[in-house]
């Protein structure tokens, strides 16, 4: 069955150039009207230029598609929620957001500043959850929402020199996490993208060969599927150069220590049951504390009925 939007709007933040544009032509192309958002900056995230998101939009409108620009500053509260009030204005809904405005400030922990960090959280983290709080209520009280927060690798597993942009991408997956379970009851679904692809923002730190590999339209099928009707929730979706995959959160089964073991020493001395045999993914946050309450229960021969 083919995927549509039909009917559908949708806002793409940073959509005026790699990602983003690319996310916002395919999302015209099977039927979505479409906010083009982009601020126009540089990838540091100095300046602002419309030239950009006027240029998808004539685009999406030379296929026969309809959408509308708009340069708000996602980091900016005022101008996310003037951007969603001309979006109601225009169309009367809005079922789709895809958060994916970001900027780089590479530099090691040591020599990075911290304004440097200050600037790169308000705009991923800050500007996702500014875009989602301006929706949430709409989508809502539609009863219908997709949202897709951009989170990476470097904030799920780490890269050297992206200390604010990791905690950055990896703060909305728990903001991701946590929206899940709040937005079930009313069809808002919540998804994280993990792409890998050749753009503007990582341009000069990939391999040429492999950067020729990672377009931005190899990324763009897994937000199509995260935003479709039928879309999971609560999902990390990596994608790159085709291949996609699903990543988790994970924790080791580990085990429950005796009062005379519950030291560092202790810790140490049983650390390769603690840190291997095998990985259990949890499901909420709080099935954590439900795990190591019953290995406490069953070490201590407490009956839990």
């Amino acid at each position: 069955m083919t995927i549509r939007y039909d009917g559908k709007v949708a806002i793409v933040t940073g959509a005026g150039g790699g990602l983003g544009r690319c996310h916002a032509i395919e999302l015209a192309k099977r039927g979505a009207k479409v906010v083009v958002n982009d601020l126009g900056g540089s990838v540091s995230g100095e300046g602002a230029n419309s030239e950009a998101s006027r240029a998808v939009v004539a685009e999406i409108e030379a296929l026969g598609g309809e959408a509308m620009a708009h340069g708000a500053n996602v980091a900016d509260l005022a101008q996310v929620e003037d951007m969603v009030a001309q979006t109601m204005a225009c169309w009367g809904r809005i079922d789709i957001l895809v958060n994916n405005a970001g900027i780089l400030r590479d530099k090691s922990f040591s020599k990075g500043t911290v304004e440097d960090f200050r600037l790169v959280t308000e705009v991923h983290l800050m500007g996702t959850m500014h875009c989602t709080k301006a929706c949430w209520e709409i989508m809502k009280g539609q009863e219908y929402g997709r949202i897709v927060v951009t989170s990476s690798s470097s904030g799920l597993y780490g890269n050297f020199g992206q200390t604010n942009y990791g905690a950055a991408k990896m703060g909305v997956v728990g903001m991701m996490n946590t929206l899940a379970q709040e937005g079930a009851k009313y069809n808002v679904k919540i998804n994280a993208l993990a792409p890998t692809a050749g753009t503007r923002m990582t341009e000069g730190l990939i391999d040429e060969k492999a950067f020729a590999m990672m377009t931005p339209d190899t990324v763009t099928p897994a937000v199509l599927f995260l935003v479709s009707e039928d879309a999971p929730t609560r999902t990390i979706l990596a994608a790159g150069a085709g291949a996609f995959a699903v990543a988790k959160i994970v924790e080791t089964e580990g085990m429950w220590l005796p009062k005379s073991d519950q030291t560092p020493e202790g810790i140490a001395a049983n650390w390769a049951q603690i840190s291997d045999g095998g990985e259990r993914a949890l499901q909420a946050g709080f099935e954590q504390s439900i795990k190591m309450v019953g290995q406490a229960m069953e070490g201590l021969g407490i009956d839990p009925n």
